[in-house]
């Protein structure tokens, strides 16, 4: 049977987005639709004699036009001043360090200096060593030094490739976020910007990229992070669309529980959980695939023991955002001066009820060394 018209159409359209996402054009399709809408509300108005509604609409075809221009020529074709390499940031303490990092969406196009690309190679050789490492598999945080098919991060040419076995293994997974965290950590307190790429990375042109250091037979990629310097000039369609949904967060009350069924929220301005509260805010900023936040957290009774939960059926975006909260409890408790360590407990030690129809997933409990 031929196709119908429908489904040729949305293909036809799916190949376009594609083609205009890798090629680094999407970024400024919303600009350039607005352009010709208002150039056609401009023709309309024109033919329909309503000079004073044509001027309003002038003044914003001229204020979009320049916008969509001044993309183009600073983003897309990097005609732009040279920008300063930013400061470090050894004053912030953990926590505010931590939320200080955002995810950068435009870089600068110079290259890391030398003292800056050591430094994070001497990160990554830390936190990838086995001793670090909760699971028995290795991992792996490959460096590339040119530019990749991502999306929607502009100007970026030196990243970090997350790469597990490809024989899946869950706690992989969460050592992936945790390690990779505590570099993008790492970076943040060194002035660098960092970006978490998932989905919108074409793992095709990592792999080409790669070369020899990839084995298809028993690798897998799991995510890309771009590093480098972050730079004023952004597509003004990912500030305005993307900013606004990096800024929203669920509130605590929906990420930190008293009990396994996920219905009473912790009780966090009373003891024993109180002395948490800089831990939860912080995990509560954490990045995550599409911001969407698929951690949760159930806190048992004495304050002892944090149960960390996958909150839907995700194999891979799910565990790295999980990893990435532990990265920032256990960075956050140990600022605390609050002893403790990650252990994997046994299905008979922790309660379990489905708050969705795919969720939740038990990963790792933290708990306190205190008595």
């Amino acid at each position: 049977e031929f196709p119908s018209l429908r489904v040729m159409a949305e293909s036809l359209a799916w190949r376009i987005k594609v083609y205009l996402q890798w090629s680094g054009w999407l970024q400024y399709v919303p600009n350039m639709m607005l352009v010709l809408l208002l150039g056609f509300f401009i023709l309309l108005f024109k033919w329909l004699h309503f000079p004073n509604t044509l001027l309003v609409f002038d003044a914003l075809f001229a204020v979009a036009l320049f916008t969509l221009c001044f993309d183009l020529i600073t983003v897309k074709l990097n005609c732009r001043p040279e920008e300063a390499i930013p400061p470090r940031r050894d004053h912030l303490d953990e926590f505010d360090l931590m939320l200080s990092r955002k995810s950068c969406r435009s870089f600068q196009w110079r290259d890391l200096t030398p003292k800056h690309r050591g430094e994070i190679f001497d990160v990554v050789k830390v936190w990838t060593d086995p001793k670090k490492l909760l699971g028995s598999k290795p991992i792996r945080l490959e460096y590339i030094r040119e530019p990749l098919r991502v999306w929607p991060v502009v100007g970026c040419h030196e990243f970090l490739v997350a790469i597990a076995p490809k024989e899946y293994d869950r706690t992989a997974i969460l050592d992936v976020g945790r390690s990779l965290q505590k570099v993008v950590l790492h970076a943040t307190r060194m002035g660098l910007a960092t970006c978490w790429i998932g989905p919108g990375a074409d793992h095709k042109s990592i792999v080409t990229k790669m070369g020899s250091r990839f084995d298809e037979a028993k690798d897998h990629i799991i995510c890309v992070c771009a590093i480098g310097y972050p730079s004023w000039y952004i597509p003004t369609a990912i500030s305005l669309i993307v900013g606004r949904v990096q800024r929203f967060r669920y509130p605590l009350q929906q990420l930190f529980y008293a009990d396994a069924k996920f219905k009473n929220p912790l009780p966090f301005e009373e003891p024993p959980f109180k002395r948490f509260e800089r831990c939860y805010e912080v995990c509560r900023w954490s990045p995550s695939s599409f911001n969407a936040q698929p951690v949760r957290v159930v806190g048992q009774p004495a304050g002892r023991r944090f149960d960390f939960y996958g909150a839907n059926s995700s194999k891979y975006y799910t565990p790295v955002a999980v990893g990435i909260w532990m990265s920032n409890w256990e960075t956050g408790c140990e600022a605390l001066n609050i002893k403790g360590s990650f252990k994997f407990l046994e299905a008979n030690e922790i309660e379990v009820k489905a708050m969705e129809n795919d969720g939740p997933a038990y990963d790792v409990s933290w708990i306190c060394d205190d008595v």
